[in-house]
């Protein structure tokens, strides 16, 4: 799993639309908020991208850029933005292969059962595209108001550093 301080891992995956959204063209322009989520239409997920979808307003104004990845495919991805009003931008990683590379896709133990899925993490890139910040495990109620707050802090930080 990439670090706090490391290059995220540059990817390009296509949206609900079938439009590819490429990180790498987010250096210099935006910061990006990647969050992996494990599948569409599940209540932590529903309540995460409509929390995320919400607050987009708030997000624009700090010059940043939302986006969720998850193994669903495009249709399936188009179905939950549209059933939910969704403005958050929803990318298919059916071959887990960036699920991976950020160290989402892991394998763990539920009542006797051994089962391999994406571990809810979301990951603050800046504009450099460097990762400042990594939520790990998360859980939906309440973690947009932290990744917003983190994301002020780490503004508020910048701008100290960079007088």
């Amino acid at each position: 799993m990439p670090r706090i301080g490391d290059r995220a891992p540059v990817f390009a995956l296509p949206d609900a639309d079938m439009e590819v959204f490429d990180l790498d063209e987010m250096v210099g322009s935006k910061h990006v908020v990647l969050y992996f989520y494990p599948r569409d239409n599940t209540p932590g997920c529903t309540r995460q991208a409509v929390d995320f979808s919400d607050h987009a307003q708030d997000f624009e104004e700090r010059d940043c850029v939302v986006v969720g990845v998850s193994p669903d495919d495009c249709p399936t991805h188009a179905e939950f933005r549209d059933e939910h009003g969704l403005s958050v931008r929803l990318l298919s990683d059916e071959d887990v292969d960036i699920c991976r590379r950020y160290g989402v896709w892991q394998s763990r133990e539920a009542d006797g059962v051994r089962r391999t899925g994406v571990t809810r993490t979301t990951f603050i890139i800046d504009k450099r595209g460097i990762i400042r910040h990594i939520f790990r495990n998360v859980a939906p109620r309440g973690h947009v108001a932290e990744v917003l707050d983190t994301l002020s802090q780490l503004q508020t930080e910048h701008a100290h550093a960079n007088p």
